[in-house]
């Protein structure tokens, strides 16, 4: 046995949102996953150009964490585990169509190495039985976290068709703020041809 995977071996596994040791191949410890099951999924009309919104769990706590770990700490088995929580709780009718993620500018998933939305919707896609399809791409290098409400809702990002769009799309993001994102894929979708566009993240900011 080399010595990385003695000491790998020897240490326990951390929970992926308080930091403390989990189980062997958990990603979260017994207390965080207990909070994370007794999160409420957030439903209801959806923003501008959506046709219905569902996000897994409020933007806060344990779900914030996970956010984090996956953007910030490119923990990508976190993806896995958003995609499970939402064909485990999302309603049968929401997940039907075809898995759209909501693209990252080229620039940033460069620096990052993946795209975060890409990978949740990959899960969704494998467990759910559907089909993926990346058909949007993001003009410029803007961020919208840490901008102001108002500056988001003012300046959304520039979203576009790169290949012809589902007749019914499945828009996947990691968090849903204001909603200009999921409104700017939602119209480069039905500029594309969609005709149902119903949005899933996995957090939903209150």
């Amino acid at each position: 046995m080399r010595l990385f995977d003695a000491v790998a071996t020897l240490m326990p596994a951390l929970c992926a949102s308080c930091g403390r040791p989990a189980g062997a191949d958990a990603l979260l410890c017994r207390a965080c996953g207990r909070r994370l099951r007794q999160a409420t999924p957030l439903r209801g009309a959806g923003p501008e150009g959506i046709d219905r919104a569902w996000s897994a769990a409020p933007y806060e706590g344990v779900a914030r964490e996970l956010v984090a770990s996956l953007k910030f700490r490119a923990l990508l088995p976190v993806a896995a585990l958003m995609a499970e929580r939402i064909v485990e709780l999302a309603p049968g009718h929401l997940l039907s169509g075809e898995v759209v993620p909501v693209p990252t500018a080229r620039m940033r998933a460069r620096r990052r190495g993946f795209d975060p939305a890409s990978e949740i919707a990959a899960a969704l896609a494998a467990r759910a039985g559907l089909r993926l399809r990346p058909c949007l791409g993001r003009r410029g290098a803007g961020r919208q976290v840490g901008r102001r409400r108002g500056e988001r809702l003012g300046r959304p990002p520039r979203i576009e068709p790169i290949a012809e769009a589902p007749t019914s799309a499945v828009v996947v993001d990691d968090v849903l703020t204001t909603g200009s994102t999921l409104s700017a894929a939602a119209r480069a979708l039905r500029s594309a041809g969609a005709k149902r566009v119903v949005a899933v993240t996995f957090a939903r900011r209150l």
